[in-house]
């Protein structure tokens, strides 16, 4: 198998690894390919491709989508470096509001699958980083949602101090204020009162 998948401290984000081939002439190695993903678990249909390209400092997100158009993002950087981050906003669950972090960079390839249920955001460590995610739903300007990226009770150590933001970002809401449906629904909850 070209790809293997390594669950990380919240086990629903998982590390994706590709074999790669190099020689005198550079490097190749696949990204994606439906079935060794459907294999390594991770059985979704993605159906739009994002390429965003940002400086040094620039921090993005924390960003999520509403259902019915929840996304689930694989993430890799074609160019750069940055710090990768996913928030698990699944109410009823283990893992409810913690976080896990990676270092991306186009060096190792490395791609980080998060899950529908999950805030996303990351900021650029290099001079210039070039992030392409795919998603598992389109986006929707209406369903768009955010929390912010320094919310005390998150506590994420962001490797910037003072990062360059948007003007929405800045405005996020705190992590207990944020329009959040999701939920992990358990198995024996058979919905009879």
């Amino acid at each position: 198998m070209s790809f293997t998948f390594h669950p990380l401290e919240i086990p629903d984000v998982v590390l994706v690894r590709s074999r790669r081939h190099i020689d005198d002439r550079g490097a190749f190695a696949e990204v994606y390919r439906e079935e060794a993903f459907r294999d390594g678990g991770i059985d979704v249909r993605f159906v739009q491709d994002n390429l965003v390209r940002s400086v040094h400092g620039v921090l993005r997100g924390l960003h999520y989508q509403l259902p019915p158009q929840a996304q689930g993002k694989l993430v890799g950087v074609a160019r750069g470096r940055i710090w990768d981050v996913a928030v698990d906003l699944r109410r009823g669950g283990p893992t409810y509001g913690k976080w896990v972090a990676r270092v991306l960079d186009a060096e190792h390839g490395e791609l980080l699958w998060i899950p529908p249920g999950f805030a996303h955001g990351y900021c650029v460590l290099s001079e210039t980083a070039d992030v392409m995610y795919k998603v598992t739903a389109p986006y929707a300007a209406e369903l768009n949602r955010g929390l912010r990226w320094d919310d005390a009770e998150l506590g994420i150590p962001w490797p910037v101090s003072d990062p360059a933001l948007s003007d929405a970002d800045r405005a996020q809401p705190d992590f207990d204020r944020c329009d959040n449906p999701f939920q992990i629904r358990n198995e024996d909850d058979s919905g009879a009162g």
